[in-house]
């Protein structure tokens, strides 16, 4: 879905790198609840991959009894599933820990959601006869390169446990948004992961592996982990989106009128459904409830809100916002630091000045 805006007034992606090419997605200025490809934020570890022949066939082999070789068209003859779904970078809102940390400095456009469509995993892996000793599947994408701490080439690869794998929703997508995923983000095959970060759902799919052993490859254990705050090599996998907010409008450090503003944004949880939304002009001394609109609201899905501020006087404010979710998750004041700045979702907050 394409929003076309007058004047010649539109947002862009804001650029984080270029090479990689990483772009954040104008969050703050973009309504809809189906975010297209054009404004979706990218993220990428190596260059984009060529696209050849062999980037339309995937094969499942490993701890397999039958493995097997899939084209792109017979995917698309095979039963399918559509889901709507956030999509969120783990690293989304990386810039706003204190103290800094190292790595792609995304404030909060690093999150999308659209409609995807593909073969739900399950049934692809039912067909190849899961041997008994299986644990982890992993997932190789076309996208590979080197990195500054390896000197082998290594593609971008991810796994998943076994149990997990066969989650019903999880899929081989070859459609966003009702058109073919498009080349920046994924095309021809994207593994599809609900709730996870965006980690999880491997663009340019190559390959599927069942392994009978962990895996540890450097994108599953270097990188995509929690460190311990002592700096010691303790650690435990990014896996579950955090609950977690955005204030879209007023911007942060905007100067506004003196008159009835309608503040709005959305929420969004891995785990649950967001259950409450909470906004704050006091610095948390006194908390009002947002209106939810859960009018398209899915199992995946942000859900928007807003909140009509009638009281609005000359001066300057900080507006707070903090979502829960339905397994009592609440966005918390201060966020979980972590030295690789992963899972951002402090209590959200913009600052403003009435005039």
């Amino acid at each position: 879905m394409l929003i076309y805006y007058h004047h010649k007034n539109r947002p862009y992606l804001i650029t984080r790198s270029l090479d990689p090419d990483n772009q954040e997605s104008p969050i703050h200025f973009l309504r809809s609840r189906i975010i297209s490809s054009e404004y979706t934020y990218r993220r990428n570890h190596f260059a984009y991959p060529l696209i050849t022949p062999e980037n339309f066939i995937f094969s499942i082999s490993g701890q397999v009894s039958t493995p097997l070789t899939f084209h792109y068209y017979d995917l698309l003859k095979m039963p399918s599933k559509t889901i709507k779904m956030v999509l969120e970078c783990a690293g989304n809102k990386r810039a706003m820990f204190e103290p800094r940390t190292f790595g792609e400095q995304w404030k909060d456009g690093a999150v999308t959601q659209g409609v995807w469509k593909g073969v739900p995993l399950t049934a692809l892996l039912s067909m190849t006869g899961i041997k008994a000793d299986a644990q982890e599947v992993v997932f190789e994408g076309f996208d590979a390169g080197k990195r500054k701490d390896m000197e082998e080439t290594v593609p971008f690869a991810r796994s998943l446990p076994l149990q997990s794998a066969f989650h019903p929703d999880i899929l081989v997508a070859y459609e966003y948004n009702n058109q073919p995923l498009s080349y920046k983000h994924g095309f021809p095959f994207r593994l599809i992961v609900p709730r996870w970060y965006a980690m999880a759902s491997v663009k340019w799919l190559k390959k599927i592996t069942v392994i009978n052993r962990p895996f540890y490859g450097p994108f599953q254990t270097i990188d995509y982990v929690y460190y311990s705050k002592d700096n010691s090599e303790k650690k435990r996998p990014v896996t579950y989106m955090n609950v977690n907010s955005i204030i879209q409008q007023p911007l942060d450090y905007s100067v506004q009128d003196e008159r009835y503003h309608l503040i709005y944004g959305i929420a969004w949880s891995g785990k649950g459904r967001i259950s409450k939304g909470e906004i704050s002009f006091d610095q948390g001394k006194k908390w009002d409830p947002v209106i939810l609109d859960r009018s398209q609201e899915g199992p995946y899905s942000w859900t928007p809100w807003h909140y009509l501020w009638k009281e609005a006087r000359k001066g300057e404010y900080i507006i707070l916002l903090r979502a829960s979710d339905s397994t009592g998750r609440v966005q918390p004041e201060k966020p979980d630091w972590n030295k690789k700045g992963y899972g951002y979702n402090a209590i959200s907050k913009v600052h403003i000045k009435i005039e």
